[in-house]
């Protein structure tokens, strides 16, 4: 039989074991005796270290025997700096393995901790391009438990880390299949005390990644099935979630949109991201908070190739009024959640547009925009992004 070149032809693949649902924090100590660690590291953000729900955790480990060790210098955007003063943390304390708890930067900063610990090259030498992930040692990768405490990025179900360059202030993506956690607890009590900011950035950035794997052009119609249901999700329990920061079920609902998103995102990331990403690695943004800014103008910007699809997840959702509606529902849940209507009001100044339109260019999720980016139409649509909305 010849070959027809129409047929699809891609390489997928699907996350880890989730422990989801209210109380399965205790479970913690247990999980990573299962997986061997016996000597966790307990990788967290400065804003969590003193909180209760870090406590407990570190509760959890002690009286199972595991000890209490913390490393919480983690950074919003974290860089190669953090990286390395957690891996000196790890190293002199004997460490055999991370539980990465918190929001995507402390996932993120956990995970590339295990990962890094039995490297010899740099960090830099693994970055998401092509089989670059090849060079590192898959043997000196410790074992990872991931705890999400926001439902935003999805870390907890990914094979990659994100990582700010302290000196070129351009975030890269650091991939191998191994840096995906063994387990992750998935338990919506650990979000109820989130800041209302925080509920929000994070909600839409499970939104962005769901809305960017559904537009993206490349073959991959399982993550676009998830894509459709995590933008459902979001759309019906973000503003419950953020109203009635109590309610544990739009929580856990939020938290399955996180993940969701992360794991359609394999299918690609686009504008949203790709104009982000330099914003907050130049501007120290919230991540979540960013894409919700860029949202809607990247909708527009990218209307001629996806109205028909928009239509239809509009339908699905029970969003009337096809493309424009899925439009304003976007603007109102901006409106509801307090997001800043354009980049200027986040600080961002036109003198710099040239610079962060090259950067998101060079940027890899780029290059799963629908609409093809280039050096004119990026920085027109930078240019959008600036005035609110």
């Amino acid at each position: 039989m010849s070959a027809d070149t129409n047929v699809p032809t891609a390489n997928w693949s699907y996350p880890t074991a989730v422990k989801f649902g209210p109380g399965r924090l205790r479970e913690l100590a247990d999980h990573c005796k299962s997986t061997g660690i016996t000597r966790p590291l307990l990788v967290t953000d400065k804003a969590l270290a003193d909180l209760p729900i870090t406590a407990q955790a570190l509760d959890i480990l002690e009286e199972a025997g595991l000890g209490r060790a913390v490393f919480s210098e983690v950074d919003p955007n974290p860089n190669e700096r953090n990286l390395e003063a957690g891996l000196k943390v790890y190293r002199s304390g004997g460490h055999d393995g991370v539980v990465a708890f918190g929001g995507g930067s402390a996932l993120d900063l956990g995970k590339l901790i295990a990962f890094m610990v039995g490297q010899t090259r740099p960090v830099w030498d693994f970055e998401d391009i092509g089989d670059w992930w090849t060079r590192a040692d898959a043997s000196g990768i410790a074992p990872i438990i991931a705890v999400p405490t926001t439902a935003g990025t999805g870390s907890e179900v990914g094979r990659a880390g994100v990582l700010t360059n302290s000196e070129t202030h351009k975030k890269k993506i650091i991939f191998h299949p191994k840096i995906l956690p063994s387990v992750t607890i998935c338990d919506p009590e650990l979000t109820v005390g989130m800041p209302k900011s925080i509920t929000a950035g994070t909600g839409m950035d499970a939104l962005a990644h769901c809305l960017e794997a559904y537009s993206s052009p490349f073959y991959h119609p399982m993550s676009q099935g998830i894509a459709l249901e995590g933008m459902r999700l979001v759309f019906e329990n973000l503003p419950k979630a953020y109203a009635n920061p109590t309610d544990l079920v739009a929580r856990a609902h939020m938290m399955s949109a996180a993940a969701m998103g992360a794991v359609a995102f394999q299918k690609g990331l686009g504008a949203i991201h790709a104009l982000s990403h330099p914003v907050g690695a130049v501007y120290n943004t919230h991540h979540g908070t960013t894409n919700a800014v860029v949202m809607p103008m990247v909708l527009e910007f990218n209307r001629s190739s996806i109205s028909d699809r928009i239509e239809a997840a509009a339908a699905y959702i029970g969003i009337k009024g096809g493309f424009e509606g899925f439009y304003a529902r976007v603007m109102d849940l901006r409106s509801d959640l307090g997001i800043p209507g354009g980049l200027a009001a986040m600080g961002v100044e036109e003198s710099r547009l040239d610079e962060l339109t090259e950067m998101a260019l060079e940027d890899p999720s780029c290059g799963g925009n629908p609409v093809a980016m280039t050096r004119t139409n990026t920085r027109a649509l930078y240019q959008a992004c600036m005035q609110a909305r």
